[in-house]
């Protein structure tokens, strides 16, 4: 598991009863949990009680986390145990006869890990982001809208020739792309992605 240095950071506030980061790390994370509760095939209540059960086992562990910077893979290895909870619960109930392992699904690991790693990925570009200049931080949010900005509009917007805008986005880019965030983390389709984002002329 690749260390994210904001993931430390948030840790050790939330630790420390900082109220926001506990609020960041939940809607960094909460749809890592709920893919993986998704993938094990519970109902909405169950996936209601796993969540609940994880994020109170993290309010627990805040403080004594080994690896804060690991955050990704210890929700994911505490989720798969939840739901595997439940389902074994549920299991004893049904078919009280058989060993819970009968029914459980197929081990989602593969899938998960990739959840994993898309939530990894997407919490460093937000981590990055935040930390660029506000006038790159606009003009890329204004690149990425749906549907996406015509030039003529972001120069309107910002103040700045038409001519400068696809310089100014490439090294807009370029610091995405550096962000100690991002490095190491996004694979070649991210970079890809970073690349090839475009405005309508």
């Amino acid at each position: 598991m690749r260390d994210d240095p904001s993931d430390s950071a948030l840790v050790a506030r939330a630790a420390a009863g900082d109220q926001s980061a506990w609020n960041e790390i939940v809607e960094r994370y909460a749809a890592l949990v709920w893919s993986i509760c998704q993938r094990y095939g519970l109902d909405r209540e169950d996936i209601d009680d796993v969540g609940q059960s994880v994020w109170l086992r993290l309010v627990e562990k805040l403080g004594s986390l080994r690896e804060p910077a690991a955050l990704p893979g210890w929700l994911k290895t505490t989720t798969q145990r939840e739901c595997l909870r439940v389902l074994r619960a549920a299991h004893r109930h049904a078919h009280a006869n058989l060993p819970p392992e009968d029914n459980l699904p197929a081990d989602p690991t593969a899938a998960i890990d990739k959840d994993v790693l898309a939530a990894e990925r997407d919490a460093a570009l937000r981590a990055a982001f935040a930390e660029l200049p506000g006038r790159c931080r606009e003009l890329l949010s204004m690149i990425v809208s749906d549907p996406p900005c015509r030039y003529e509009d972001i120069s309107a917007t910002l103040g700045v020739p038409v001519g400068s805008i696809g310089p100014m986005r490439a090294r807009c880019l370029d610091r995405l792309r550096r962000s100690p965030h991002v490095h190491g983390i996004a694979d070649h389709d991210t970079r890809d992605e970073l690349a090839g984002d475009e405005c309508d002329d």
